[in-house]
């Protein structure tokens, strides 16, 4: 059978065969992932004696402030930006609207809640990736799981560690990084084309046009990068990523400020729907459980809080101290999630996008960007939106191209014939992603971002003993460094 007709939105029987089966593999694995994933942020909190909470203002001030002394590749602004640049993409715009779809506006309410005990867990991988880090022969600072795995845990763990390698690769190909990405890009690309056309589309061989060019040009940029050997992307995105973050939060606080009215009505029916109150009256709780899945699980794609990712960037922040690049480490969960995530998920609730009929995917956010800026022409709103997640998708393609090819390099030893062959398959990979179903894409992302997690989870949980005694010992040397300032004070007056 012809993969686009697998894959294409013209469904049959075959297809649907095809889509069960990835549903049901992704409900074995999220349920034990969701309990992971929030017992072991519960726990994290636990151990680092709730530094989202305690010292969340001082991690937004070390993101600016550089370390003195620090040592490693990048500034720790840098080395976050890398880190949101294969962070804030789709999850924020796509990922936030499908979890409302299927999981109802409570799903947002979730995601946030696994969002605040996801900080700890993102200041966990950001302090382990700097306490194990190695340099190479090139003096280039290497860690992430794998390295806080094997050297952490021990050689004995070492199979856990090539586990979490391999599924990152996997991650990358199937994931995070490129199928979800490029969908979503030429979905709103083609929706623009579209509505502008009245709702028509040029297509040949039963192949959108607009999909077809975006999806090339796209897939070329993508060829260019990689293949031309730009690995660095910290640069760019220290520009690209602030920008876009700032112009897009922009448009859904003018949406929210101009529907001020509805927004206590719709924070009802967030708290509402997350606990599904009728439910439980009638002796039911399946409601709560999907509204939890479905946000939790777009948590993780949007923050990749747990995933094992961030730690990659992480390892090559110049610092000396790995609390403090755990603390910017966890600001990017807050940024992406805590804020933007909810703003969108907030624009969408008040316009009411998710139960409109037809609507999937981009089309959902797009719907809540054209109601809720309905004083601009109604080309306006699409034009940001579509800005906005072609940059974002964009940067996070490229950087996720990074972190699975430092997985394959853990794998293979660093071999450039591997290495070779992957950029190759990587970019097969952005060229086949606009021709696959919305459900198609986010389930096989859920299933693959499971399956990297739970390795990187175990990790955490098992070296929790280390945080518990690095987080100490930075309390209590800010404590030293206050009593000693008050003293000099007092002595000064």
């Amino acid at each position: 059978m012809d993969i686009f007709k697998l894959l294409s939105a013209e469904t049959a029987e075959q297809p649907d065969i095809f889509m069960n089966i990835l549903n049901g593999i992704s409900d074995f694995i999220s349920i034990p992932l969701v309990v992971l994933i929030v017992l072991g942020g519960i726990w994290m909190t636990i151990c680092s004696r709730g530094v989202q909470f305690r010292f969340l203002g001082r991690a937004l001030r070390y993101m600016f402030k550089s370390e003195e002394g620090g040592d490693g590749d990048v500034s720790s602004f840098g080395a976050l930006c890398t880190a949101l640049s294969a962070t804030i993409g789709t999850g924020n715009i796509v990922g936030v609207a499908t979890a409302i779809c299927l999981g109802g506006p409570g799903a947002l309410l979730w995601m946030e809640i696994a969002a605040l005990f996801g900080m700890a867990t993102k200041y966990v991988e950001g302090l382990l990736a700097v306490k194990y880090r190695i340099t190479d022969a090139n003096g280039n600072k290497l860690g992430g799981p794998f390295y806080y795995i094997e050297r952490g845990m021990g050689e004995r763990w070492k199979w856990l560690a090539k586990l979490f390698a391999l599924f990152g690769v996997f991650v990358g190909l199937f994931g995070i990084g490129t199928f979800s990405q490029i969908n979503s890009i030429t979905s709103a690309v083609s929706g623009f084309f579209s509505s502008s056309n009245g709702d028509t589309s040029a297509a040949f061989l039963g192949v959108d046009m607009a999909t077809a060019v975006a999806g090339i040009i796209i897939t070329l940029a993508v060829a260019l990068v990689i293949i031309g050997g730009i690995k660095r992307i910290s640069s760019v995105s220290q520009i690209v990523v602030p920008f876009m973050a700032v112009l897009y939060t922009l448009a859904v606080v003018t949406i929210i400020i101009c529907n001020l009215d509805k927004v206590p009505s719709a924070l009802a029916s967030i708290i509402e729907s997350a606990f599904d109150f009728k439910a439980v009256a009638g002796g039911t709780t399946a409601g709560i459980f999907v509204a939890m899945q479905r946000g939790i699980q777009r948590g993780i794609f949007s923050n990749e809080a747990g995933l094992g990712s961030a730690p990659i960037a992480s390892a090559a922040a110049k610092t000396k101290d790995p609390v403090r690049q755990g603390l910017v480490t966890m600001t990017g969960t807050f940024i992406d999630t805590i804020v933007i995530c909810t703003m969108t998920g907030l624009a969408i609730v008040i316009a009411g996008s998710n139960n409109v009929e037809g609507l999937e995917g981009v089309a959902v956010t797009t719907h809540a960007f054209q109601s809720g800026l309905s004083f601009l022409p109604s080309v306006v709103p699409q034009v940001i939106l579509m800005v906005c997640l072609v940059f974002f998708a964009f940067t996070t393609i490229l950087g996720w191209n990074y972190y699975s090819e430092r997985c394959l390099s853990y794998l293979t030893g660093s071999n450039p014939i591997a290495t070779k062959i992957f950029h190759w398959v990587y970019i097969a990979a952005v060229a086949v992603g606009p021709y696959m179903t919305v459900a198609a894409v986010w389930t096989i992302a859920d299933i693959v971002n499971s399956l990297m997690a739970i390795p990187n989870m175990i990790a955490l949980i098992a070296l929790s003993g280390v945080v518990t005694k690095e987080t100490k010992r930075y309390i209590s040397a800010s404590k030293g460094e206050k009593a000693a300032k008050k003293k000099k004070a007092e002595a000064s007056s």
